[in-house]
């Protein structure tokens, strides 16, 4: 067995030293040192699954081989080949498939849908390689393989090619890897599985990054890709020495709002592509279900819609990655009876409601000071960007003056304090996605450059004031 060295390790930065501090000396943070064994047997010499026989060092590329320094000009500049998840939103947050040999980190709250889509995946890609052969490997330390095979028939991931595992233990975990050699490997979740050669207990920082470092090195050794469960803390981040996210290749945040079906995967952090993609998922009883036009989630009508407007609605553009999304602002007015009137807000910044209706009040002549305000978007999206901020101000003067908004009408653009009304990113990205799905007319600000887009309408303005007597809304 290798000799064992004792480190100090901070779960927070990943400092380390030789010595114990209860302060960290790098991130000045108190009580986050721990004590971590370095000591780790190759991936050639790990313990086997029980009843195999484990591979010898030979069958395993000699380290001074993989470590041998090239002439940049020498290395060649083909193309990986990515395996394909089954699903297009996820290869395109990947940026465009499973890269082999990487190690993807998907991390996200309990219950949001993480091991479904794994497992999904999992029975998409032994579909694709069940012609030559290929395997699929899914390790549970969660579940039984029982309790996994009952929610695979739910969803349709039942393939004679996918071997399902249920185990704790590292080196068992890491032979099943090295012995059947899956085209993909799955392991749920990185804070159940237990190394026996570092204390500590299952879940904590030392355990973690001892388990993700085996199973990285195995990754890179036999080129097979691994997709590894993380979970995160109660403040949402994820669980573990934030060296974690340091050494895997790709981070994938599973967003979604308990009370919605809808799901949004985003990659925080991307080796092999961009990391302002983002992938939109629907969570049903059958599994997950990719959306490819997620236009219409987050209004109540279609745009191009002939239906009759209703007062307090108004429509804005907002970016996610490189998608421009539709989010309908709903507001409601009315006479408030307490000293302080309420101000309820859904998906859009509290805060930032306090600066508009000032501004409103100051520039626009509409007083609204007094009144209890609630402010919502529709289907959990979310309007916090500054590009909102004439949508939401539209709404709420739309409420006040029980004057409704064109459903063909949408309203793009930043207020200052000042009351002008500034341009946002990417605006023509925007107007187009509006004029595809239907609008006819956008209030925006004066843009930097012209812009021209047919069956679209474009009302400049440069002030508040200018994109109230727009709307319809200004004060008489």
């Amino acid at each position: 067995m290798a000799k064992s060295s004792v480190q100090y390790v901070c779960s927070e930065c990943g400092w380390s030293g030789p010595k114990w501090v209860g302060r960290c000396p790098e991130c000045n943070q108190w009580g986050t040192v721990e004590e971590f064994h370095e000591a780790r047997p190759s991936a050639g010499t790990r313990t086997a699954a029980p009843g195999r026989t484990s591979r010898t060092q030979s069958t395993i590329v000699p380290q001074t081989a993989r470590a041998a320094a090239r002439p940049i000009t020498e290395v060649g500049t083909e193309s990986v080949r990515r395996l394909a998840t089954g699903f297009t939103e996820f290869d395109r947050v990947l940026g465009g498939g499973v890269v082999p040999g990487s190690v993807t980190l998907i991390a996200g709250e309990p219950g949001i849908g993480k091991s479904t889509l794994l497992l999904q995946t999992a029975g998409n890609i032994a579909r694709q390689v069940a012609s030559s052969g290929g395997t699929v490997l899914y390790i549970s330390g969660e579940e039984s393989q029982a309790q996994v095979r009952l929610r695979a028939t739910r969803i349709d991931a039942v393939e004679s090619n996918l071997l399902l595992a249920s185990t704790t233990d590292l080196a068992t975990a890491l032979g099943l890897i090295e012995q059947n050699r899956p085209a993909l490997a799955i392991v749920d979740s990185a804070q159940t599985i237990v190394s026996q050669e570092v204390d500590g207990i299952s879940g904590g920082s030392t355990q973690v990054r001892e388990v993700a470092s085996a199973l990285i090195d195995t990754a890179k050794t036999l080129d097979i890709p691994v997709f590894l469960v993380g979970h995160v803390t109660k403040d949402g981040s994820i669980a573990g020495p934030r060296t974690l996210e340091h050494l895997v290749d790709v981070v994938c945040q599973f967003e979604g709002d308990s009370e919605t079906a809808l799901r949004m995967l985003r990659a925080i952090k991307n080796r092999f592509g961009p990391t302002d993609e983002v992938g939109c998922f629907d969570m049903s009883g059958e599994g997950i279900e990719e959306v490819t036009d997620p236009a219409g989630l987050f209004l109540s009508e279609p745009g191009g819609d002939a239906a009759q407007p209703v007062e307090g609605t108004c429509v804005t553009f907002t970016l996610d990655g490189h998608r421009s999304l539709p989010i309908e602002v709903q507001a409601l007015v009315t006479n408030s009876v307490l000293p302080t009137p309420r101000r309820a807000v859904n998906g859009v910044d509290s805060s930032r409601i306090a600066m508009l209706v000032a501004v409103l009040y100051r520039h626009g002549k509409l007083n609204l000071l007094a009144n209890d305000l609630y402010i919502s978007t529709i289907a959990g999206g979310q309007a916090k960007e500054p590009a909102c901020d004439l949508a939401i101000v539209a709404a709420l003067a739309s409420a006040a003056q029980r004057t409704p908004i064109a459903r063909t009408t949408c309203a793009i653009g930043e207020i200052s304090l000042t009351g002008q009304v500034r341009p946002a990113p990417r605006m023509e990205h925007r107007l187009r996605e509006a004029a595809r799905l239907g609008f006819t007319v956008a209030v925006v600000p004066t843009p930097r450059k012209a812009i021209d887009i047919p069956g679209l309408k474009l009302v400049e303005v440069s002030t508040l004031a200018d994109a109230l007597n727009a709307l319809g809304l200004s004060r008489h």
